[in-house]
């Protein structure tokens, strides 16, 4: 069983609930991708340079088998922006980007209106 999980009776498991005051300490932001290019030796990464508003993030994302460098260069997608810097297959990663998953590869959430750089997700 896993942290976000909790039992449930059958021995099924449905998701842990939160408090809006843990949900708030999540910085989701509006990110614009200047740059993506994959990365040496990965077949599921790609490293993203995203414009968050107040500065530029290099992020690191599992998308690159849904999602060609090029395609995504000028799209608008949404970046967890307070997460702890990690290293993933040597590149440093400031920042997750958000995606559902949907037969099996990764759909990025966007926005259907022009939204700036850096604005909070609510």
């Amino acid at each position: 069983m896993s942290e976000a999980t909790q039992p449930q009776a059958g021995g099924a498991e449905t998701p842990l609930r939160i408090g809006i005051d843990e949900f708030a300490r999540v910085e989701l932001r509006v990110g614009q991708v200047l740059e993506a290019e994959k990365i040496e030796g990965s077949r599921k990464l790609l490293k993203l340079r995203v414009d968050i508003g107040t500065e530029v993030r290099q992020v690191v994302a599992g998308i690159a088998e849904a999602y060609q460098p090029e395609s995504l260069v000028n799209k608008k997608i949404v970046i967890v922006a307070n997460l702890k810097p990690a290293r993933l297959m040597g590149v440093e990663s400031d920042g997750m980007v958000i995606a559902a998953t949907a037969d099996g590869k990764p759909v990025l959430a966007t926005f259907d209106a022009d939204v700036p750089n850096g604005a909070l997700l609510k």
